[in-house]
């Protein structure tokens, strides 16, 4: 499990591209996004460096 602190997101679209991103990256990614505490968990056997790029 990766945390990801996103002081820049502010909205639904942001929540859906970095999503997207993410599971383009993994499609076996689990990602759940706090949009309010502007922070991501991301469940991926990539690393987490793979992920941070995405």
């Amino acid at each position: 499990m990766h945390h990801f602190l996103l002081p820049d997101m502010s909205c639904g679209h942001c929540v859906a591209a970095i999503t997207e991103a993410l599971q383009a990256a993994d499609a076996q990614a689990e990602v759940r996004i706090d949009r309010e505490a502007r922070t991501a968990d991301v469940d991926s056997r990539l690393p987490r460096d793979t992920l941070a790029a995405a």
